[in-house]
């Protein structure tokens, strides 16, 4: 089964921690990855920039949104998708990721939205 880790921070915090506390903090997430990939876990992952948009539709037209969102108290920063057997795998998997020390991870099993 596929489980997304959706890392979910507060906003801003990227800015406060700083760059050399950032790129600490980057680099115990990409050995947590290399970690996930070494043990044949990881199909995929990536950060996300704090910058989006958001599209919603209103009688067919579409309006988009561009952010950053300052209504926002928080934001995903990144995702890993793995590949487990279990939820309580994810869950472990997810106590293992550094971002679980400032943020909180989000364990998502995919799958179609209807059964």
């Amino acid at each position: 089964m596929s489980y997304l880790l959706l890392i979910i921070e507060p906003t801003g915090q990227r800015h406060e921690r700083g760059l050399e506390a950032g790129r600490a903090a980057y680099d115990r997430m990409v050995r947590y990855a290399e970690s996930l990939q070494s043990r044949g876990l990881l199909i995929g992952m990536n950060s996300l920039k704090a910058d989006g948009a958001r599209l919603t539709s209103n009688g067919g037209k579409p309006a988009v949104v561009d952010g950053p969102f300052t209504e926002a108290k928080e934001l995903v920063g990144g995702y890993f998708l793995v590949d487990v057997a279990t939820r309580a795998e994810a869950l472990a998997l997810a106590a293992e990721c550094p971002a679980s020390e400032w943020a909180t991870v989000e364990v998502r099993e995919t799958g179609p939205c209807y059964e």
